[in-house]
């Protein structure tokens, strides 16, 4: 199996729903605020309604921009913008109870525009569209339940899921955590370990360098070890195949099975005990940390990276 194949299910920007839209050209109600932020502290922000992109890059404090296509949007909803060194919050609520305001597109593409130091922890929430962060030195706590994500550049730890919609994460320093039950989960450029899983969609992984944990019940598994990577890990779907590449040369153990197709591999793995047509067990290289690879949804392909 090639790269390409592999990722072939790799997803688009447009897959994610056009949740990262930039802020409404024609804006009718816009409102921007400095916010008092020194490099090394947090940013809180909860979204009733809209989209949330925030951006690394400041060199001290940074801003908030909120804007909408509806000239009525304080009657919808209040905003909160409070900072100080240490932390800057960002809060709207809808007024009148969550029953007020569900009519078609009653936010009026409401969008949140935050920039902050790059050296920036970010805890961030939204029940009403997606997320975009991108450009951070610290740790990041995603959660949306009205759109995708999508994580950028970041020098920490992701804790992120969604159930509005599918996940794209790549250029992680850190470990990634992340789960989606509104769609897929692309995962890419990671350095530390990976958890990744999904009951809307496939999950696809590349260029990992630590134990990769990655399952889904809503479509195939695929991963790409990172040279070098000797982690071990799981891979494992009821939704479709299972698919990893690895280098020639890593040092693992790879104990799989298939319910629901064939395990092929064109890597010398030294096979011990029973091998049956959906069975591999045995040692890559002297054997090492675990690989377990399960699929019920389809066969399993264990490849060479780069061939």
């Amino acid at each position: 199996m090639r790269r390409r194949h592999l990722l072939a299910a790799t997803f688009t920007l447009a897959c994610l729903g056009g949740f990262l839209t930039a802020a409404p050209a024609a804006a009718k109600f816009h409102r921007q605020q400095k916010l008092d932020l020194a490099p090394g502290g947090e940013l809180l922000v909860e979204a009733a309604g809209g989209s949330v992109t925030v951006t690394g890059g400041a060199a001290d404090g940074g801003t908030v921009v909120i804007t909408s296509t509806r000239d009525d949007i304080e009657d919808r909803y209040s905003f909160e913008v409070t900072s100080e060194p240490g932390r800057a919050r960002v809060i709207s609520r809808r007024r009148g109870g969550w029953s007020q305001g569900f009519g078609w597109n009653s936010s009026g593409n409401l969008h949140f525009d935050v920039r902050v130091p790059r050296a920036t922890r970010v805890d961030l929430k939204s029940s009403g569209g997606g997320i975009r962060v991108s450009g951070l030195k610290g740790n990041a706590r995603v959660r949306s339940s009205g759109g995708g994500l999508r994580i950028a550049d970041i020098a920490g730890d992701i804790d992120a899921s969604s159930s509005g919609g599918g996940v794209e994460v790549k250029q992680v320093s850190g470990d990634v955590r992340v789960s989606s039950s509104g769609g897929g989960v692309d995962v890419t450029q990671v350095n530390g370990n990976v958890d990744a899983s999904s009951s809307g969609g496939g999950v696809h992984v590349d260029g990992v360098g630590g134990k990769v944990t990655a399952d889904s019940s809503g479509g195939s598994v695929s991963a790409v070890l990172a040279e070098g990577n000797a982690a071990g890990g799981s891979l494992s779907s009821s939704g479709g195949g299972v698919r990893v590449a690895i280098a020639r040369d890593t040092r693992l153990s790879i104990d799989a099975y298939s319910s629901g197709g064939s395990v092929s591999c064109e890597l010398p793995v030294e096979r011990s005990g029973k091998q049956t047509r959906t069975t591999l067990r045995g040692d890559l290289n002297g054997g090492g940390s675990v690989l377990k690879l399960r699929s019920s949804g389809g066969g399993i392909r264990i490849d060479a990276s780069g061939g």
